[in-house]
């Protein structure tokens, strides 16, 4: 019983109002539960709660590996962290519960006074590790070449369960 992709490049998932009809559309369509929001990798799905764990919080995991000077400022800078564009637009916010992770694997915690932003919101952002860290510059895990923001954006399918 596998799942099957119906639908690739579905673009950004949009704020509240845009994702609840979508995802009601979905469920009229294809039946509640029968549907699944993922990425399609190697020829295969892969869910995305599954891709936030391998792909989204591992591409942060990775660039922390490579850049360990970004998270020392990180560190050092921010009493918290906030991401301005979710916040604007009422979009999902994964870069900050990514960068969470990475800190709670490490034993970190954050020592600063500064709010610092994960990105930026009309080309506003509080610091300049703020753009350092957006997912339109992490390089996607496995490929040097693509930003997080673009794998995310462009891998992203619709699936159906089908019954064998």
């Amino acid at each position: 019983m596998p799942w099957r992709i119906v639908k690739r490049r579905l673009g950004r998932a949009g704020g509240f109002k845009e994702r609840t009809a979508r995802q009601r559309q979905w469920d009229r369509q294809y039946g509640d539960g029968a549907w699944e929001i993922g990425y399609a990798i190697d020829g295969g799905f892969i869910s995305q709660q599954d891709a936030i764990a391998s792909i989204y919080n591992a591409s942060y995991e990775a660039h922390f590996e490579q850049h360990p000077e970004d998270l020392d400022e990180l560190v050092a800078l921010a009493r918290t962290l906030r991401n301005p564009h979710a916040r604007a637009t009422s979009g999902v916010d994964l870069q900050i519960p990514a960068i969470r992770a990475c800190l709670a694997r490490r034993g970190l915690r954050l020592q600063g006074t500064d709010v610092v932003d994960i990105g930026a919101w009309k080309n506003q952002a509080s610091h300049p590790i703020s753009i350092r860290l957006s997912p339109l510059q992490i390089k996607v895990i496995g490929d040097p070449k693509m930003t997080l923001e673009k794998f995310w954006q462009s891998k992203k399918c619709l699936a159906v369960w089908e019954e064998d």
